[in-house]
């Protein structure tokens, strides 16, 4: 099957590493960024030099109409969309929770619950086989914040991403008599630019024995568990949260 697959946040860090191993593996790609334009350009031009297929398109995905107009590009583009990794995402500073300012606060959720909200259902609308689509399967983007609570550093963030892990949940059972598979990925320390980006650019190799395996995590690792939930090999897998944390 011809798997169409859009990547939010997909110009940078994980999202980069997801969008390339897709396209590796034979999906055509739908790469959405904010800011980063130089970067999501720059994976696009690493896709196509390898012979795949990609298209660039800006956007807030906490935007409805930006969000239409994205899946709109992509259809028009590359095709009917089969696949969405939900990868969007922002933190804000490090902080402790009453240091937070309540703005700072409410564009996380904006982004982060809002936004993969927003998106999921333009896919469920796109794949849903009651509405006349083929099927396909919904990654989330979660992180091991939304058990461990990140005291200190992001509650704000963590509880998004519960609420990430509560959207799969009830997606997957909702979703599942239309052929659509909804899971989520649950990074640890993973390392990419957003610890710079919240002030912290050493975070992922500060005490590294809090980590059962005793280091911090690529990309590529967190892609790889991606990958195999968008594909054929996890047919029956829906409502799973996979941990990809080095045992944390």
């Amino acid at each position: 099957m011809d798997q169409v697959t859009v990547v939010t946040g997909g110009g940078r860090g994980i999202g980069a590493a997801v969008a390339l191993r897709l396209a590796a593996d034979g999906h055509r790609i739908g790469i959405g960024y904010e800011r980063a334009a130089e970067a999501a350009l720059e994976v696009a031009g690493t896709v196509r030099a390898a012979g795949g297929e990609c298209l660039v398109h800006q956007l807030d995905t906490s935007d409805e109409d930006q969000v239409d107009a994205f899946f709109d590009a992509v259809t028009a583009g590359l095709g009917p969309v089969t696949g969405l990794v939900n990868n969007a995402g922002i933190t804000g500073p490090l902080g402790r929770f009453t240091e937070t300012p309540v703005a700072v606060m409410r564009r996380v959720v904006d982004v982060n619950v809002m936004g993969a909200l927003i998106c999921a259902r333009r896919a469920a609308q796109e794949m849903s086989t009651r509405r006349g689509g083929g099927g396909g399967a919904i990654v989330n983007m979660s992180s091991g914040g939304a058990t461990l609570g990140s005291p200190g550093e992001y509650v704000h963030y963590a509880a998004s991403k519960a609420a990430v892990d509560a959207l799969t949940t009830g997606l997957s059972k909702e979703l599942a008599a239309e052929g659509i598979r909804v899971n989520s990925v649950q990074p640890g320390m993973i390392v990419t630019g957003i610890h710079a980006a919240m002030g912290d650019p050493e975070r992922p190799w500060r005490d590294p024995g809090r980590i059962p395996m005793g280091r911090p995590g690529q990309p590529e690792e967190v892609a790889g568990a991606v990958a195999w939930l968008l594909s054929a090999q996890a047919s029956y897998t829906t409502g799973a949260v996979l941990r990809v944390a080095g045992g944390l």
